[in-house]
């Protein structure tokens, strides 16, 4: 079987991580279907505990592959919060032809993340499309490097790479 076959054969609501993995399967939870959900309902306080807000930071990747061109979007929680709101409360007002929960799911692939103690990277890839009731479609094509770290709490997003180009796979 090769690569392409497997990806396209993956189920993409289901945690690819066992939950004996747990530090894994916790980060895939709170990074997709949580954020997802809190997403098209615009509920900001669905995820709001799952970031440390101390020290948090955002850099825009602006879909540019030139680190040049990136910028410090995101400073301060409350900045990606509005930001965040913002976009959820465009998604809100779309009509889609398709279940927009599921075609985000489709389009999200969380698989690598890389642990070292009480710290992860994880990469989050986004690429595929959602048909709108207008007969165009929104293509999500892009993807974000996280750090999260683990504490008392569980593990937490602290900060990100997003809007970052991605090829695609």
């Amino acid at each position: 079987m090769t690569r392409k076959e497997a990806a396209e054969m993956r189920d993409p609501m289901q945690n690819p991580f066992a939950p004996e993995d747990s530090a894994r399967h916790a980060i895939w939870e709170m990074l997709v279907p949580r954020d997802i959900d809190a997403f098209i309902g615009a509920d900001w306080g669905m995820i709001e505990g799952d970031f440390l807000s101390e020290n948090f930071i955002g850099m825009n990747g602006n879909f540019d592959p030139d680190p040049q061109n990136w910028t410090l979007s995101f400073a301060s929680l409350e900045a990606y919060r509005d930001e965040w709101l913002r976009q959820a409360a465009e998604g809100q007002k779309t009509d889609y032809a398709e279940d927009q929960r599921a075609g985000i799911f489709r389009a999200t692939k969380l698989e690598e993340i890389e642990i070292d103690g009480p710290v992860a990277l994880v990469r989050k890839k986004f690429d595929g499309t959602i048909k709108r009731a207008d007969g165009g479609e929104d293509r999500l094509l892009w993807q974000t490097l996280y750090t999260c770290r683990e504490t008392a709490n569980g593990w937490k997003i602290a900060g990100f790479v997003g809007y970052l180009p991605y090829a695609g796979h």
